[in-house]
């Protein structure tokens, strides 16, 4: 019988087969150096890479993997082994989640699906301003094919999903720890007697999946389409409640999975923003820019004096080793049960440990006026001043468009604006109680090896002497290069 202070965490991921999806994304990585350096007998590990052949497969897994500065620590510990340790756990698997069958070869499926134990979908287009086709493919469809394939996985023990605790959009108050039903929108929550004599909206998963397709096909000219597509998901998004979407279509993907699971056990984490690692396997790693790096060092370059947000916004972040150290711990509490459940987690906190965003902007500023950052041509980027606050978006955009004669960094900023409107404002606190609740269980042990108390986290400690830091020590010119395109997008 489980001991209420004893989960197992490390006996029930021992001898046991993992599929993991989105591999060389950021959360991926750091569950597979996680994996090896705490489960010493977990078996093999595939991970499905998006590549035209084996080769290139394998050629992305030895550099965005097994060379990643991530495993800096793995190297270090097993020295001239290191690569027989990943060569003998770490299997490379050519395939597409936006694909029937993962897009993996027949006879890939028919060995993973005879041996795999453990499915961890951490793949995900991330982008708010998304074409509503690639977003659908990745986030809906996604999870479909998943699904699909784990009801054949003959020793399947728990599926494990990776949501985003933003996929309550604008919720206000305490926010659950609840799924979504099929169909189930946003905006009928918001619809009352006094706001609507119309009804809600009715969301038809299926219905958006050929309005997306049949709207793509009826577009000749393929920047018209790119741009169609990214306006007909933003609309789409919204129609239904949603401020993006991203959100939207990672909604879509939870209902789908709760509707296909059957008997099979599965678990939904909701993380909110997930930033750099706190402590494992080493202070302050992350991979290029993520959700706060923009904003941060857009200010610190003295390019970002003015934002919009209300300064009280609690700002929700999770560090990502904390954030892998709960889903190892979910895996084996509901991998052990083996029940056919749905359990939700929301890796967040607000609130238990909220961080306001006047605050994040206030140790930003004192970080940089002691520690600036360098121009292009080598020199201190000195006297930056502390952010002032717009209320809206619009307020914002007039006073850029009247102020600002750089009309490219003018562009960048409203755009940055628009896309960080539902964080800057959110006013809701997502609930960690199914979080709290399984740490309770953890033996002393078992929460030295896989802490994810986020109650212990001194933000001001972490952005400016680790996450900062990291951000600026770990990261190397052309991956900054390239995260910063990717985001200038937004």
């Amino acid at each position: 019988m489980e001991s209420r202070n004893q989960i197992g965490i490390v006996d029930f991921l021992n001898g046991k087969n993992y599929l993991i999806t989105g591999a060389t994304g950021f959360v991926a990585k750091v569950i597979v150096e996680k994996i090896l350096r705490s489960v010493p007998k977990a078996r093999k590990i595939y991970l499905l890479i998006k590549a035209k052949d084996e080769e290139t497969a394998m050629k992305r897994l030895r550099k965005e993997i097994i060379e990643s500065k991530l495993f800096m620590v793995l190297r270090q510990i097993h020295g001239q082994y290191y690569d027989d340790l990943t060569r003998s756990k770490l299997i490379p698997v050519v395939g597409d989640i936006g694909q029937p069958s993962l897009g993996m070869d027949a006879s890939l499926v028919t060995v993973i699906t005879k041996e795999v134990d453990v499915i961890i979908n951490s793949a995900a287009n991330t982008n708010f301003d998304q074409r509503y086709d690639m977003s659908l493919n990745i986030n809906t469809e996604g999870p479909f094919h998943l699904m699909g394939f784990a009801k054949n996985c003959r020793k399947l023990c728990l599926l494990l999903h990776v949501s985003t605790a933003y996929v309550n959009g604008n919720r206000q108050g305490i926010v659950l720890e609840k799924p979504f039903k099929m169909g189930q929108t946003l905006a009928e929550e918001m619809v009352t007697s006094k706001t609507s004599t119309m009804p809600p909206p009715v969301l038809d998963i299926n219905a958006e999946m050929k309005l997306a397709s049949d709207f793509l096909k009826s577009l000749l000219d393929d920047n018209e389409a790119h741009q169609k597509m990214i306006q007909l998901g933003s609309e789409r998004a919204r129609k239904f409640g949603w401020p993006n979407v991203y959100v939207f279509t990672k909604a879509m993907g939870e209902m789908i999975i709760d509707s296909m699971r059957g008997d099979i056990p599965v678990v939904i984490i909701r993380p909110s923003i997930i930033e750099g690692t706190v402590k494992e396997p080493f202070p302050g790693w992350i991979q290029g820019y993520r959700v706060i790096e923009p904003v941060i060092f857009a200010f610190g370059r003295g390019q970002l004096r003015e934002f919009i947000g209300d300064p009280k916004t609690v700002l929700d972040i999770i560090p990502a080793d904390l954030l892998v150290n709960a889903i190892m711990a979910a895996m084996a509490k509901h991998g052990r049960s083996a029940k056919p459940e749905l359990k939700i987690y929301q890796m967040t906190s607000g609130v238990v440990n909220p961080i306001e965003l006047q605050d994040l902007f206030e140790i930003a500023y004192q970080h940089f006026a002691s520690k600036p950052l360098m121009d292009s041509q080598g020199n201190k980027i000195i006297g930056i001043s502390r952010l002032k606050f717009f209320s809206s978006v619009e307020s914002y955009s007039s006073y850029m468009r009247l102020t600002y004669a750089n009309d490219n960094m003018m562009k960048r900023n409203i755009r940055m604006a628009k896309a960080y409107e539902p964080f800057a404002f959110f006013k809701g606190r997502f609930d960690n109680g199914n979080i709290m609740k399984l740490m309770d269980q953890m033996s002393v042990e078992e929460m030295n090896n896989f802490d994810f108390d986020i109650r212990r986290i001194d933000w001001e400690h972490y952005i400016s002497h680790i996450h900062i830091p990291g951000v600026r020590r770990h990261e190397d010119k052309e991956s900054l290069i390239i995260s910063q395109k990717a985001n200038a997008k937004l």
